[in-house]
């Protein structure tokens, strides 16, 4: 029997879900991207382990560095699906720093998704 992984484990593993669960929906979980996922993984598990209070703040903080990571390469990410009468721009995470993480467009002021939830 394999033993349960600690709650900093268990919070990364979520995380990583998550994100790969709104690139799939994007259609963009490409190999080259899965490994933008694993690279923002390790980073955070340095600073959750740092600061384990933190464990629910890794989600958002996941995704954003994908996010950025993504942009870097390839360009905006996740592209927002409200605004479709104005020129294309990315969602963005909020809180930026807090639990319950979740895609909104800040033009339109609206939520979106909970990350992991994008269609």
């Amino acid at each position: 029997m394999d033993p349960i992984p600690s709650p900093t484990e268990q919070a990364l593993h979520a995380a990583r879900a998550l994100v790969m669960a709104d690139l799939a929906a994007r259609d963009v979980a490409r190999a080259d991207v899965v490994s933008l996922v694993e690279d923002a993984v390790v980073q955070r598990r340095w600073w959750v382990e740092q600061w384990p209070e933190g464990a629910e703040y890794v989600t958002g903080l996941i995704a954003q560095d994908v996010q950025d990571a993504l942009l870097e390469r390839y360009g905006r990410w996740p592209i927002c699906p409200v605004c479709t009468d104005v020129e294309p721009h990315a969602l963005e995470v909020a809180p930026e720093l807090g639990p319950d993480p979740h895609w909104v467009c800040a033009k339109a002021a609206v939520i979106v998704a909970p990350v992991g939830s994008l269609r």
